[in-house]
């Protein structure tokens, strides 16, 4: 399992953005179920978010990535991914 932290920013269009919401954290909560997704949210501001996500790898994450209605809809301005190595907390890997 490899984990990821995903930073998103939103575009400024504040109207698509709160069209799309709903998609999205129903999408992100199918993943919570399957255990892909352990925690998400946007920052204080609301000008972006983020989510941390546990798969096989980079090429699952991308297509995680690519079905996400935030993607399909247009609401991400820019995304950072890195790889997260977890060694404190419940998730923690020795």
């Amino acid at each position: 399992m490899t984990w990821f932290i995903i930073d998103t920013t939103y575009t400024d269009d504040r109207d698509l953005l709160q069209a799309t919401r709903p998609a999205h954290r129903d999408y992100l909560r199918a993943l919570v179920d399957r255990g892909v997704v352990v925690g998400a949210g946007p920052w204080g501001d609301d000008l972006g978010g983020m989510f941390i996500a546990a798969v096989a790898d980079r090429a699952e994450l991308d297509a995680v990535l690519a079905a996400d209605p935030y993607t399909t809809e247009g609401v991400v301005a820019r995304q950072v991914v890195r790889e997260w190595k977890p060694v404190l907390g419940r998730i923690a890997q020795p």
